[in-house]
């Protein structure tokens, strides 16, 4: 269910972290990216809630995980909607 490939964080001492991307979506200006640490095809997965935090002119996008409970319930709504056949667990 992989939608656009994945994308790589590193840390401060440089460790990588993968994760694949599987739905995106807009609100109020904000992009956000919903995403996995495993690859396509796995029956049960941790998904996670990114938000673009970057500069709107910035070539390189800077993502942050939404830790505010309210905007992940809106936006868990949001992607379950967007997802019909994936259940959502909050």
């Amino acid at each position: 269910m992989e939608k656009e490939g994945k994308i790589i964080f590193k840390d401060e001492n440089g460790q990588e972290d993968v994760f694949y991307i599987i739905e995106e979506t807009t609100l109020r200006n904000i992009h956000y990216i919903m995403v996995t640490d495993t690859p396509d095809g796995e029956e049960e997965a941790d998904a996670y809630i990114l938000k673009d935090v970057s500069d709107p002119e910035s070539e390189e996008a800077i993502y942050e995980f939404v830790e505010d409970d309210r905007e992940l319930e809106a936006l868990a709504d949001i992607f379950a909607e967007l997802l019909e056949d994936v259940d959502i667990e909050q």
